[in-house]
């Protein structure tokens, strides 16, 4: 055949022959390889092998014990480690009996959920980057029927629920409509404890519309007008005609001190019971009689500065600093300085020593005393003195403890203040000119109407047992007290009285939770602000003191109708 065919090699083979000597190579070698490598090498480069025990070794080199094909995912070595890492997670209920288990509560549904038909994908275990404080449980141990008030304004809501929230979606016109005349009316809507088909309860849909709207003045859609402070960087960019026009900086500060007055009148009018004023550097609350006990109109601005609260004395407006007056250590600071600020103006012209701020610093001069030239070196004057004072106030600047109180007829003083002071518009950057947000439960003059997102999702979770159907519901916007208050009512009959939320709190507004009065003041009756536009438990709710301090509500949870909390 080498005859007919010229160039022919015995030698020569097919590809498909080559193949499968290839393959019959690699099987024979294989053995010898995986010898090379310990069993614990091994169970480490083999996904889901376990270690191999040492015992009695056939002949041969080290054989890997191979992995059970009929063993469950769930007994795996993966599947327990990821299970032990899911405890260091921040928000998760630890594993209850397989009967009734409990879903595990997260920060945020992308960490964890996907929307069905999805693949999952891995739970990430690492530690979630929000701002949020660690936890501090203060609720009651067997839970209680209401909650305190909470007057930190937050960003979102995330509830969750083993009930789905279809009822939310797609709101029908009428349903809309009516939703929007029941606010305006201030109409409180009466729900029975537990609703059986919450999607064919048009008194439900209507009141979930009813607690979505809120107030807002300045309304410019193309810019985020709340949150203020921080904001710089979503407000970069957009279109701001007045940042250099004065004539129209000139116009929009007038409506805006229109809008403020007639808020403030509400206010004095028990027609509404508070409203805030979002500043890029401060936020107020201001508040009106008999909320949150008080016998008077109270405002708390937070967070301050040592120029503001100097220009705010030198206009007259009487405040109290809350957080420093409250604290023991404090007090006595405090008392100490007086003193030695008596004997400063009354003795100094008469040559005796002037006290300084701490001992050590009394102390300090002794050795000049004994070699006997203390005459000879001066000694810190009046002026020095009042320097380390300012220093100190200087430290409270921008920081919670610097929240200021005004209550009373100085509350008018400070609304012509904040109307006249300049600095509550920024000068430059790309919220100049711009006018502070005024967010109100009412309406009120120059307002326009607003309403908070709504998302719902039907999500899945990891349990002991496998996966199980979990619903969430996302409320974005700036959520004021009152709406919290409102959702969690409506929630409580339509997912029959289980859920749980995750509350994000705009954190300058948190010291906002301050007590206000003695801890022996009473709480003051709140009848006669029946017309304030706020349903009658939210109301009753409002009256009580403040005692969140300086925290705020971050997990609310809602089991067999009674809330337990963590701030």
């Amino acid at each position: 055949m080498s005859e007919l065919l010229p160039g022919y090699s015995p030698s020569f083979k097919k590809p498909a022959e080559i193949l499968r000597l290839s393959r019959r190579r690699s099987r024979s070698e294989a053995c010898p390889r995986t010898a090379l490598f310990s069993p614990g090498e091994v169970a480490r480069r083999v996904p889901g092998v376990r270690p191999f025990s040492p015992g009695t070794q056939r002949s041969g080199g080290a054989a890997v014990k191979r992995r059970n094909p009929f063993a469950s995912l769930e007994n795996t070595v993966e599947a327990k480690r990821r299970a032990a890492s899911l405890v260091e997670c921040d928000f998760v209920v630890p594993a209850v009996e397989k009967e009734n288990p409990e879903p595990v509560q997260f920060h945020k549904v992308e960490d964890v959920l996907w929307e069905d038909g999805l693949e999952p994908e891995p739970i990430n275990t690492t530690k979630s980057e929000s701002p949020e404080k660690p936890l501090t449980a203060i609720e009651p141990a067997k839970g209680s029927v209401t909650y305190p008030a909470d007057w930190s304004l937050k960003t979102r809501l995330l509830f969750t629920s083993s009930h789905p929230f279809s009822w939310t979606d797609q709101l029908k016109a009428q349903e809309e409509a009516q939703g929007l005349v029941l606010h305006c009316r201030a109409t409180p809507v009466s729900l029975p404890q537990t609703i059986a088909e919450p999607k064919q309860c048009t008194e439900l849909r209507c009141a979930f519309q009813q607690a979505l709207v809120y107030w807002l003045h300045p309304s410019l859609p193309w810019i985020p007008l709340f949150p203020r402070i921080g904001a710089d960087r979503k407000m970069t960019g957009k279109n701001s005609p007045w940042s250099q026009d004065e004539s129209l900086q000139q116009v929009l500060m007038s409506e805006w001190s229109l809008s403020f007055t007639s808020l403030y009148n509400l206010v004095r009018a028990k027609l509404c019971p508070y409203f805030y004023v979002c500043t890029y550097q401060f936020t107020v609350l201001f508040r009106a009689v008999g909320i949150a006990g008080s016998d008077v109109i109270t405002a708390v601005m937070s967070p301050t500065t040592r120029g503001l609260r100097e220009a705010m004395k030198n206009e007259g407006i009487e405040f109290s600093l809350p957080l420093l007056e409250n604290d023991p250590n404090r007090k006595q600071k405090s008392s100490e300085t007086s003193q030695s600020d008596d004997k400063e103006t009354g003795n100094a012209s008469e040559g005796e020593e002037i006290p300084l701020d701490s001992d050590d610093e009394d102390e300090s001069f002794l050795w000049l005393e004994e070699m006997g030239v203390e005459n000879k070196i001066k000694k810190p004057d009046a002026i020095s003195i009042k320097l380390r004072k300012e220093k100190n106030e200087v430290k409270l600047d921008h920081r919670p403890e610097s929240v200021v109180l005004v209550k009373g007829t100085n509350t008018f003083t400070l609304l012509n203040f904040l109307i006249n002071c300049k600095s509550i518009v920024a000068a430059a950057g790309s919220q100049a000119g711009l006018p502070p947000t005024l967010l109100s439960p009412v309406t009120f003059r120059g307002a326009t109407m607003q309403t908070l997102k709504a998302r719902s999702v039907n999500v899945k979770t990891r349990i002991q047992s496998g996966y199980k159907d979990q619903f969430s519901l996302e409320i974005s916007g700036p959520v004021m007290p009152h709406a919290a208050h409102s959702l969690t009512l409506l929630l409580k009959a339509a997912q029959k009285g289980s859920f749980s939320t995750s509350l994000y709190t705009h954190e300058p507004t948190t010291v906002f939770n301050t007590s206000i009065h003695d801890q022996y003041c009473k709480e003051k009756d709140s009848t006669e602000l029946v017309n304030c536009g706020l349903h009658p438990l939210t109301l009753e709710q409002f009256s009580q003191l403040s005692i969140l301090g300086k925290t705020s509500l971050r997990q609310l949870e809602l089991s067999d109708y009674m809330y337990t909390w963590k701030c």
